[in-house]
């Protein structure tokens, strides 16, 4: 039997897991999702490691937003894990914020829709991930539609707060499982230096594509979960 515990992205919790949880649980693991209720990055990272308290063994997931939480939570109890996972995400460098993986025009939209909402950075529409370029491929407009209305918007420091960063632990195994690009794609952003992917070199980490748009547990949760269960 392997720990996993499931870290959600952007605008979703614990409950984003469910389906692949359910599939892992049946082959006789054991699941732990998080849900991420702090109102900074910071916060978020404290969760995580809430959760691997006391804990070994661990294969850590991280998808989309949580690749960068899973990152730093594993370099402040590397004792816990024993695989970390990057699902359709990946790290961040000490000192940067989600929304600085942006274009510029992407962070300016995302900025005037916090201040228009409180301080609160609310789930896109599906025609608004198309412009920014997220891909909602492999969701019919009743699982998108589900999944928008379960929603709950992100706290400004969330999205502009950086996160602190350890040091990586290099005998860790790193695996980034590719959906809405390829591991070709991966490649030449590792190339060209692309925070979020500059780091992913090294004989520690692993790439595998499931070609299914950027929510692979909504879309392929049993494929997701089979490749999960094949990092134990």
């Amino acid at each position: 039997m392997t720990t996993y515990v499931l870290v959600p992205g952007f605008w979703l919790g614990a409950w984003a897991w469910d389906e692949v949880g359910a599939e892992l649980r049946a082959s006789g693991h054991d699941v732990v999702a998080v849900d991420l209720l702090g109102s900074t990055a910071e916060a978020h990272v404290d969760e995580v490691v809430a959760a691997l308290g006391g804990r070994e063994g661990v294969v850590l997931a991280g998808h989309s937003g949580g690749g960068p939480v899973v990152a730093a939570a594993a370099e402040r109890v590397r004792s816990a894990v024993s695989h970390l996972v990057f699902v359709d995400t990946g790290p961040l460098p000490d000192g940067f914020a989600q929304i600085d993986f942006a274009p510029p025009e992407g962070q300016e939209w995302t900025r005037a829709r916090i201040a228009q909402n409180n301080g609160m950075n609310p789930m896109p529409s599906r025609e608004e991930f198309d412009v920014q370029g997220t891909s909602t491929a492999g969701l019919d407009d009743a699982t998108f539609a589900r999944v928008h209305e379960r929603s709950r918007p992100e706290p400004e420091g969330v999205v502009t707060g950086s996160i602190r960063r350890g040091t990586p632990d290099p005998t860790l195994p790193r695996t980034v499982v590719a959906c809405s690009f390829t591991a070709a794609d991966a490649q030449g952003l590792i190339d060209a230096g692309v925070p979020g992917f500059a780091e992913m070199t090294g004989r520690e980490w692993s790439f595998t594509e499931l070609p299914t748009g950027h929510w692979p547990m909504f879309s392929e949760p049993k494929a997701l979960a089979s490749l999960l269960a094949g990092l134990a």
